[in-house]
This record gives C-alpha cells, sequence and structure tokens, in this order.
C-alpha cells in the first residue's frame, strides 16, 4: 500500500510538473515533449488505478500517434521565433484584458464553490455497477454503448465537424491544379462521357487520333 501510494505521488507530481512546462516552455518542440511525458505519467496513473486498457490506448494513441506526429510537424514548421515575439507588446494590453476577465471569473466560480452535504457523507464516486470477473475493456465497452451512447455518439459528430471545418480552413484553390468536382461528375451524361468510334476490320485507334485505318 505504501509503494503504490509513493507510485501515485511520483507520477502525480511528475504529471502536474510536466504540464505546467508545457505551458511556460518557449521552444514548442520542448513542450511537445513535456507534454509526451506527461501523458507517460497519466498512463502510469491509470495502470494504478486498474484500466490498464486506457493507459495502452493513451501511449498507442496520444504518445504513438498523436504526439510523434505532431512533433514531425513542429520540427519541419521552420518557425522564426523573432518574429513570433515582434508584434507581442502590440497584443500585450488585448490579452492581459482577456486574461483579467479569465482571472475573474475564476475567482467568482471558486468563491461560490461548495461541496454537496450528501456528496461530502458519501465520498466514494458514484460509479455505475459493472458484473465482476470481466476485463475493464469489456466494461468501457459496455457503459460506452449503452449507457454513454449518445454522448459517445456527440463527440463523433463534434470531432467530425472539427475535421470538417480543419479542411475548409486550410483548403487553398491555386491555378493550375486539378481537383475533382462531384457536381460536375454527377452532371455528366452518356452523351459527353462517351464517344463512339467506327473500327473498320483489321484497323485500330491510336491515341490521339480520330481514326486510323
Amino acid at each position: 500500500m505504501f509503494l503504490q501510494a509513493a507510485f501515485f505521488y511520483l507520477f502525480a507530481g511528475v504529471l502536474v510538473a510536466s504540464a505546467f512546462m508545457v505551458i511556460t516552455a518557449r521552444n514548442p518542440v520542448h513542450a511537445v515533449l513535456y507534454l509526451i511525458l506527461a501523458f507517460f505519467n497519466g498512463a502510469g496513473l491509470f495502470v494504478l488505478l486498474g484500466a490498464e486498457f486506457l493507459a495502452m490506448m493513451l501511449l498507442i494513441v496520444y504518445v504513438g500517434a498523436v504526439m510523434v506526429l505532431f512533433l514531425f510537424v513542429v520540427m519541419m514548421l521552420d518557425v522564426d521565433f523573432a518574429e513570433l515575439r515582434a508584434g507581442f507588446t502590440n497584443y500585450l494590453p488585448f490579452g492581459a484584458a482577456i486574461g483579467g476577465v479569465l482571472l475573474v471569473e475564476l475567482v467568482l466560480v471558486l468563491g461560490s464553490w461548495a461541496i454537496a452535504p450528501e456528496l461530502a457523507a458519501r465520498p466514494e464516486a458514484p460509479l455505475p455497477a459493472v458484473a465482476e470477473n470481466i476485463t475493464n475493456t469489456r466494461a468501457i465497452g459496455r457503459l460506452m454503448y449503452t449507457q454513454y451512447v449518445y454522448f459517445f455518439q456527440l463527440a463523433g459528430l463534434i470531432l467530425l465537424v472539427a475535421m470538417v471545418g480543419a479542411i475548409v480552413l486550410t483548403l487553398r484553390k491555386r491555378a493550375g491544379v486539378k481537383r475533382q468536382s462531384a457536381a460536375a461528375q454527377i452532371a455528366r451524361t452518356p452523351a459527353t462521357a462517351i464517344e463512339i468510334k467506327t473500327v473498320p476490320t483489321g484497323g485500330a485507334i491510336m491515341p490521339g487520333s480520330r481514326r486510323q485505318g
């Protein structure tokens, strides 16, 4: 029990420190590396909770795919930090005003926040009951596709809208580049799509010529 508590505080401490370094690091590559470290420690916390499936998904999906791809993209962008810092003072009053508004909102929320008496009397989380002797992967699947199926579908819809928005925002039309036009393809008729040629016996149609005898 002591060893488990020691690892919990170790993973939690490194996770909080690495998360703080993610938002304070000046170099974006260093920020990505700190974020990968935070994911590793989060996976360690999941293992301590007995959620090995979530830990493996966190490592495989986020660290193994998303963050490595993000790291390569950041390293290939060739960001000019001097140019980025050039207009920092111009936007400082606007950023400070937004930060002040957010700080006031946080103070108001934390000042009015209180623990409900019924929750204080029962500190354990009201987790849904699951059958024993099943893996956590199966338990997550049961909850995700039964009790939380609408939230799961809503999350998928939000991700789809975000993906479409990213494509629309980054789409650039350049002259001389051929693109697929679904409307033009649907509007095609047999008269405009095919050409019937009469080939004489023993003849052939050569590319670039209308008829070859």
